[in-house]
């Protein structure tokens, strides 16, 4: 080692040329760091060959990155940033401490820089847009406090005897010094829970409560009971925890089974339904019918809760109504909460607990609460944890549901139990391959808007896809053969679960690239869920892949897609206006007086689909803001939910102190 060296580790970094929508863009680079350089290269230490330089005197900001809990398509799962000049350095360390030593190794030696950020982003940039903030201009002011001292994600190290500096900190020598013993129970504070700092909880455990039972199928599994509470050992990725149960034995769990018990957490209760918006709220209490019939759900503002309250008969109304009520919060330290300002709580459960017996200025006494039932626990990502490939013996083939772009699929069951869907591929249909490889990526994408992809069948002819199981078929049939039966609300609900399911891919870095009604499916709970995510890029057919082909999906295409073939989450933004058209038209084909080549010259002279009969003038405004021209003025999938949720919560009305959403 040189005598100027700190340290030299293989990491990998993210180009910062391409967007982030495959693995291939992560590669494995050997890391040095000197007193005046980081430098990374390619090839092993003996053979050097110098990919980059950066100069430290010119980088003014090195942190840690929260995730957020989004898929990392590599290996290493702990990311740290360098921002030099205008040029953010992404780089992927194997663990929390060598990320830890990373950072507090830059920083001290850029700390006498005369340029330091003040603030910084500590979300990724994807997709044209900071991840923390969702700022579409790369250069936009940070949005936290940059700390220039320690690294945010863990409590400092005890000083070493002799390395003290004048202004207090401790100065690390030039060999990195060893990592912190950690326990099982250690919780990576920042990358697991998005937290910013110390934290006086980390060496306690973290017990979580079963929500759903899981009888793992795996020898390494964990099996979950409804209502169990669990110990958490680690958090292996963003799907799949390590646990021990009360008898000691441990094993892995799906992270979307458990929720966390603490005070403060809604879901344990039998009166909160998480993901229910106004109105299925409104569905669930008129099916129950019940006088006192309630729900608390999400509010349209993340952080915040809305009462649904059913009542048989109300004053001047003659009869059942159902109001909503949102729980406010006073500006104390620590927040009381209220819905009637004469009646302050200190939590949440409290103040239902008060309304059970007290009206208080509600329609009605909160006596029944009433919970979306679940009829089937969610889908996990794979059946196990990194349980990807799928032995063909275990599935059991049944009927055929349909022929899709890569070939026949069918309904069928993993080993007698799960149903399941199985796409068989098609010979010469696809790059078999790279999908194999970016199918390890896919299975990482879980979300109740998202159908789930289990697995593959890679080591035998044809390759089996093997997803999740809808039974009401494609969206598209679904809309036509029940055309002229939904309501406004309805058709918004039907709306607002393809753009969750989009929102997850675009925070994640995916992008679609053939979003429409026929690539969604529908469920018996009569869910929406976005499929066949990314398949686009691995399509073997010249029609469908080429803007000069028949097949090709001009009706759903942007400008900038079948002129140039630029995709991005800004192009699915486009494709989501149409499919949005699609559903407020009961399915109707887009442009269906008009071939492809007509639609190109109409779409570029800036004609646009007509306002279906069915949308408002503000739903045909929101398609109309899917459909700019320029893909930086279309809003992105997180603004889009927030604008459907609005119009499904209406407006705030004054009722006798307690404010209420009519």
């Amino acid at each position: 080692m040189s005598a100027d060296m700190l340290l030299e580790e293989t990491l990998i970094k993210r180009s910062q040329q391409k967007k982030r929508t495959s693995p291939l863009n992560y590669k494995e680079r050997l890391f040095v760091l000197t007193k005046s350089r980081l430098t990374y290269y390619d090839g092993k230490a003996e053979k050097k060959f110098r990919r980059g330089s950066i100069e430290l005197s010119r980088v003014r900001c090195v942190e840690i990155v929260k995730n957020g809990g989004g898929v990392i398509p590599c290996q290493n799962k702990y990311p740290f940033q360098v921002v030099y000049d205008t040029n953010t350095l992404y780089v992927f360390t194997p663990s929390h401490d060598s990320r830890s030593i990373w950072v507090q190794s830059l920083k001290e030696e850029i700390n006498n820089n005369p340029v330091v950020l003040t603030k910084f982003h500590p979300q990724f940039w994807l997709e044209g847009a900071w991840l923390c903030c969702r700022q579409a201009e790369k250069q936009a002011p940070g949005c936290e406090e940059y700390n220039p001292f320690g690294d945010i994600s863990r409590k400092p190290l005890p000083p070493i005897p002799g390395e003290e500096r004048k202004d207090g900190r401790r100065r690390r020598t030039h060999l990195p010094l060893p990592p912190t013993p950690l326990g099982d129970d250690y919780d990576d504070v920042d990358d697991d829970h998005g937290g910013s700092g110390d934290d006086d909880d980390d060496d306690e455990e973290e017990v979580v409560v079963a929500l759903y039972d899981f009888p793992g199928t795996e020898s390494h599994d964990l099996s979950l009971v409804k209502g169990g509470e669990y110990v958490i050992l680690e958090k292996c990725d963003v799907n799949w925890y390590k646990a021990r149960n009360k008898y000691g034995e441990e094993g892995y769990i799906p992270s979307n089974y458990v929720t966390e018990k603490k005070s403060g957490n809604l879901v344990q209760f039998v009166w909160y339904s998480k993901q229910v918006n106004r109105n299925k709220a409104e569905e669930l209490l008129r099916k129950e019918d019940k006088e006192g019939g309630f729900i608390v759900r999400d509010s349209s503002s993340l952080g915040t809760y809305t009462v649904s309250v059913y009542a048989k008969s109300t004053a001047g109304e003659g009869g059942a109504a159902i109001k909503h009520y949102h729980i406010k919060e006073t500006q104390d330290s620590p927040p009381q909460f209220y819905l009637a300002e004469k009646h302050l709580f200190s939590s949440i459960p409290d103040l239902i607990e008060y309304h059970k017996h007290n009206a208080a200025g509600l329609v009605a006494r909160l006596r029944y609460p009433v919970r979306k039932q679940d009829k089937w626990a969610p889908s996990t990502a794979g059946f196990s944890y990194e349980k990807w490939e799928i032995n063909p013996s275990e599935l059991t083939f049944m009927k055929e549901l349909g022929s899709g772009q890569f070939g026949l699929v069918r309904l069928g069951k993993w080993r007698a139990q799960h149903k399941v869907a199985i796409k068989a591929i098609r010979e010469r249909a696809m790059y078999e391959e790279d999908f194999i490889e970016e199918a390890k990526v896919m299975m990482k994408l879980s979300h109740p808007k998202l159908v789930q992809l289990y697995g593959v069948c890679s080591q035998q002819r044809p390759i089996y896809i093997v997803t999740e199981f809808m039974e009401q078929g494609c969206l598209l049939n679904f809309l036509r053969q029940r055309r002229g039966s939904f309501g406004l609300g309805s058709l918004l609900s039907l709306c607002l679960d393809v753009g969750e399911g989009m929102e997850h891919l675009e925070a994640n870095g995916f992008i679609h690239r053939d979003l429409a009604a026929r690539n969604c499916l529908v469920n018996d709970a009569l869910v929406v869920k976005v499929s066949d995510f990314g398949m686009a890029r691995y399509v073997l057919d010249n029609q469908y892949t080429s803007s000069s082909g028949a097949q090709f999906p001009v009706k759903w295409s942007p400008p900038e897609v079948f002129n140039f073939c630029k995709y991005s989450s800004m192009s699915d933004v486009w494709s989501y206006g149409v499919l949005m058209w699609e559903i407020f038209t009961g399915g109707r084909m887009p442009f269906e007086q008009h071939q492809n080549h007509e639609v190109v010259t109409m779409v570029t002279q800036g004609h646009r689909l007509y306002r279906p009969k069915m949308a408002t003038a503000t739903i045909y405004d929101i398609m109309q803001l899917c459909w700019h021209e320029r893909p930086e003025e279309r809003p992105s999938f997180s603004q889009l939910c927030a604008m459907m949720y609005d119009a499904l919560e209406g407006d705030v009305l004054p009722n006798d102190g307690v404010e209420q959403l009519d």
